[in-house]
């Protein structure tokens, strides 16, 4: 069985972060690992509190999982500081990481800061060479290529300025603030296009963990990066599409939506 690492933050809620990734990895045929970069107190209200782990312990984390059940991609998600972004990058340079997808969450659904603004800049610098691919929403990607993002054409632009400044593939997700599904990517000076219907659903909580979780998983069982970003769209518009409805803000979606068996079943 293909294996899959999730470093990340953890959601008490299990709308995002580690326990989204986990789900979306094991939906998606793969087993999922974790090492948590911060434990949250959220809810599909918001973020209440942030307690970040240690660097020393993020550490052992990697190390315990790389030494023993060695991945074959990873994803990572919510790094809210620069001294836990410097031992990522340190020790999956040091593991030979490969397929590694990087989340650059700044902003919670919900409109919470997730991230220091000094760790941006570490972001870039540490994690962003080394990734196969980067998934930006709208409001990061304003940040990240430093212009404002309000048609079709500026979201080339924006793709095209920060995969040529950082060197890596950005798959840029255009469902934030335009009225639509699609999704850009620009590979080595390419563009492709990921056409999707809006589905008409508020409970949006953890969709762009849930998306590069999906993409890690398709990369680790050998898909290249045009097929696992496909598949993975089609599995975040069949979890999007289940209409769970859970919570009194932005709910989680179904990860679930495809697990039928005896042990699913209710009484």
């Amino acid at each position: 069985m293909k294996r899959a690492l999730s470093i990340a933050g953890s959601d008490s809620c299990a709308g995002a972060g580690i326990q989204a990734d986990i789900k979306t990895m094991m939906m998606n045929g793969v087993y999922g690992m974790s090492a948590i970069t911060a434990l949250t107190a959220q809810n599909t209200l918001g973020v209440t509190a942030i307690q970040e782990s240690t660097a020393d312990f993020l550490k052992m984390q990697i190390d315990a999982v790389f030494s023993d059940i060695y991945p074959d991609a990873v994803k990572i998600g919510m790094v809210s500081s620069t001294e836990l972004i410097r031992v990522i990058a340190e020790r999956l340079r040091l593991y030979k990481a490969k397929n590694i997808v990087v989340d650059p969450v700044m902003v919670a659904t919900s409109g919470s800061s997730l991230i220091k603004t000094d760790a941006v800049k570490t972001l870039t610098e540490e994690l962003f060479p080394i990734a196969t691919v980067i998934t930006p929403n709208i409001p990061e990607a304003e940040v990240l290529a430093e212009i404002s993002v309000k048609n079709e054409d500026d979201i080339k632009s924006a793709a095209k300025k920060i995969g040529d400044r950082y060197g890596c593939a950005v798959l840029l997700k255009g469902g934030h603030n335009l009225n639509d599904a699609n999704d850009l990517l620009y590979v080595s000076g390419e563009f492709y296009d990921f056409f999707g219907e809006r589905i008409n659903n508020s409970n949006t909580h953890g969709t762009g963990c849930t998306l590069s979780s999906a993409i890690c998983a398709n990369l680790a069982k050998g898909f290249d990066l045009y097929e696992s970003v496909k598949r993975a769209k089609e599995y975040i518009s069949g979890a999007l599409s289940a209409m769970l409805d859970l919570g009194a803000g932005r709910g989680p979606m179904n990860h679930g939506f495809y697990l039928s068996s005896y042990f699913t079943e209710e009484k």
